[in-house]
């Protein structure tokens, strides 16, 4: 199997309690289907258990060079894959 092609590797790393998504991340995450109205995550594939530590997570992200959301994260156009605690990213300007 071959090696998904990434610029970074990027630590998961995760905070006690929730945290809230920033407006212009929900209003982007609505306009793609992936957030009903009332705010409630709708994300194919992901069960409501990891959903819930997903939100406790954050990650360092090398391309906007901030700590962001892991949700905001996954929905990334960079976003490759997911590894044992880390991101593979392709780090593409955005």
């Amino acid at each position: 199997m071959d090696e998904l092609e990434h610029k970074f590797e990027v630590e998961i790393q995760e905070r006690e309690g929730r945290q809230k998504l920033p407006d212009n991340v929900k209003a982007e995450l609505k306009t793609s289907g992936m957030m009903d109205d009332k705010g409630k995550l709708k994300l194919k594939g992901v069960s409501p258990k990891m959903l819930k530590r997903m939100k406790q997570e954050f990650v360092a992200c090398p391309v906007l060079k901030d700590d962001i959301h892991f949700i905001q994260c996954f929905v990334c156009p960079n976003f490759q894959s997911r590894v044992t605690g880390k991101v593979l990213c392709k780090g593409d300007p955005l």
